[in-house]
């Protein structure tokens, strides 16, 4: 196994590239870790770097959720180039690719996969720093003084800073690949206004990153609604397991080979997939079950609200009630607005308990919320 180092910046994203195609290649297991991450050095140790890896093994992909502790995704040089061949044939070919996103998660790597697919090195944006719109510009003119297509992959809150800051270099992309988290359709409907083609994707380090773009899963990913609408998936860009940890892939897979993923869906009748929210975001308050999602869905589109984070706090009365971090786009609203909108859209269940407003939502990982921490914050 080697054990990448990289903070985001060329030099250590170059180091990645060309580990991650000699594992492509037949060459050694690569682990990509950011030094800036606190946990790295526990990740690096639970991945027991000195044990031998894992057969058809060329990347590890580690993980730390809000909801359990160290685990690595297993993917093999197949999952990683099948998931890029079909990203190229969904978006319209092989072309030139920005990687503005970290490359040691799986959506940034597989940047790196799909660049060296098309035959050319990646346009790295230094985000070392951060993510910057204005370096973003840059790097994107320099992108396009190469051959098209020309393609990008971010997560939504760096589309919608993209946007605040103008947006006209976004207009230049064939597309920009939309992941991490949900693609809510006040952005999308900014982004088209703006002539920017995004394409939200839904997917997972366990999935090869993206594998149903637009509600459609790409060439031979299948999806199917498991028991309690549970979205199960399967396909050649699936992991074939967790580092040293044999039952946990036990439990990831059913017995006919499909992975149960930790997100609940809905099939509409064209076959499209729609994902309501995880698994354990669903909150049971009195009795009634309400999708954290659903809520959230509400509080965002209320014009003066940027974002928002529903969790659930145990309550003795209620067993669980819904708490809300609300993000507001200016001056906050009055809490009651918020609460009478949730009311008439999804019933009186549904209403937050308790609303706090914050001027951001702590992130894990590239664009998701760390529901752990907003939990830990409107518990105080």
């Amino acid at each position: 196994m080697r054990v990448v180092w990289t903070d985001g910046g060329p030099d250590s994203v170059d180091e990645l590239r060309r580990a991650l195609l000699e594992a492509l290649d037949g060459g050694p297991a690569v682990l990509p870790l950011d030094p800036r991450n606190p946990a790295a050095p526990e990740l690096r140790d639970a991945m027991a770097p000195d044990e031998p890896v894992e057969p058809d093994t060329a990347v590890i992909i580690p993980t730390s959720g809000s909801t359990g502790g160290p685990k690595g995704v297993l993917l093999s040089a197949r999952a990683l180039l099948t998931s890029a061949n079909a990203t190229h044939a969904r978006l319209g070919g092989p072309g030139r690719w920005l990687l503005a996103s970290p490359a040691n998660y799986v959506g940034g790597l597989q940047v790196l996969t799909r660049a060296h697919l098309a035959g050319s090195a990646p346009v790295v944006l230094d985000t070392s720093a951060g993510f910057d719109p204005d370096a973003f510009a840059e790097a994107a003119r320099a992108l396009f003084r190469r051959p098209g297509p020309h393609y990008t992959a971010l997560v939504p809150t760096q589309l919608a800073r993209l946007l605040d800051a103008g947006g006209a270099v976004a207009e230049g992309f064939d597309a920009i690949v939309l992941g991490g988290a949900r693609f809510d359709d006040r952005l999308r409907a900014r982004a088209e206004a703006a002539g920017v083609r995004a394409i939200s994707s839904y997917g997972m380090s366990e999935t090869a990153s993206g594998c149903v773009y637009e509600g459609v899963p790409l060439d031979d990913v299948r999806v199917r609604l498991g028991a309690g609408d549970r979205i199960e998936l399967s396909g050649p860009v699936l992991t074939h397991g967790y580092r040293l940890r044999p039952d946990l892939t036990g439990q990831a897979f059913s017995p006919d080979g499909w992975f149960r993923t930790s997100d609940l869906g809905r099939l509409h009748d064209d076959g499209r997939l729609e994902v309501l929210g995880r698994v354990d975001d669903v909150i049971n308050t009195g009795g009634v079950k309400v999708p954290a999602s659903g809520v959230e869905r509400v509080l965002t589109a209320h014009p003066a609200v940027r974002a928002a984070c529903v969790v659930a706090l145990p309550d003795p009365e209620w067993g669980q009630l819904i708490a809300a971090a609300v993000v507001p786009a200016g001056d906050p609203p009055p809490e009651a607005d918020l609460r009478a909108a949730v009311r008439e859209r999804l019933g009186r269940a549904a209403v937050p308990k308790r609303l706090r407003y914050v001027s951001e939502l702590p992130l894990i990982g590239p664009g998701k919320v760390d529901r752990a921490a907003v939990r830990a914050t409107l518990a105080g």
